[in-house]
């Protein structure tokens, strides 16, 4: 992962809900790093989904763990973020929201990365990566990153709202990467939630 936690004073209750919203973000942030190993694989194979959006998502994210090996999942993801030369999508809020890398988005996140105590462990790699959004976030709802009330609903709305459902949207859209794409529609499901529940009242 791209970013670790260095402080943290403020105590955050988490329940149920949220423990399981930040499982979600913290699978995002793994598919969205790497490419899945055997082992996660086997365990997305088992994913059990229901009738709502999100738990189609998962069911369809379960078969396609199912007809994927390690091998053709770590193809779809070279080929959909790194390419040669360049790959299908760029990853980054800054490429998303001003058409180029390191833009002022970039600088806005390494700001609010410094008031959350959050240092930057790999400099080859810039920090608005959707993974390390999604791995943030991951750590303010689940409680392993702290901050003042409300960090998170902040967080979501300056940094992931403004173009993470386009972001997996596209990736729904990649052909031909059949296991990246269902990893797009269980993004853009799981945004779409977050998304409805952080425009309520807090």
């Amino acid at each position: 992962m791209r970013e670790r936690t260095a402080r943290g004073s403020d105590r955050h209750v988490v329940d149920e809900l949220d423990r399981a919203r930040a499982r979600e973000y913290a699978l995002l942030a793994n598919l969205l790093a790497r490419g899945p190993s055997r082992e996660l694989l086997g365990r997305l194979s088992a994913l059990q989904g229901d009738a709502t959006p999100l738990g189609t998502a998962h069911a369809a994210l379960a078969e396609a763990a199912r007809r994927s090996s390690e091998a053709g999942a770590a193809r779809e993801y070279f080929d959909v973020f790194v390419g040669l030369g360049r790959g299908q999508i760029l990853p980054y809020a800054s490429q998303y929201l001003t058409g180029s890398l390191y833009g002022r988005p970039l600088v806005e996140l390494r700001e609010a990365f410094q008031l959350l105590g959050i240092e930057r462990v790999n400099p080859s790699e810039p920090e608005d990566h959707i993974a390390t959004l999604c791995e943030t976030m991951a750590g303010l709802v689940g409680g392993a990153i702290t901050g003042p009330d409300g960090c998170d609903r902040d967080f979501f709305a300056k940094h992931l709202a403004t173009w993470a459902r386009r972001f997996f949207a596209d990736l729904e859209r990649t052909h031909p990467a059949a296991f990246y794409a269902s990893v797009g529609s269980l993004g853009r499901a799981f945004v779409e939630i977050e998304t409805g529940a952080y425009s309520l009242p807090a």
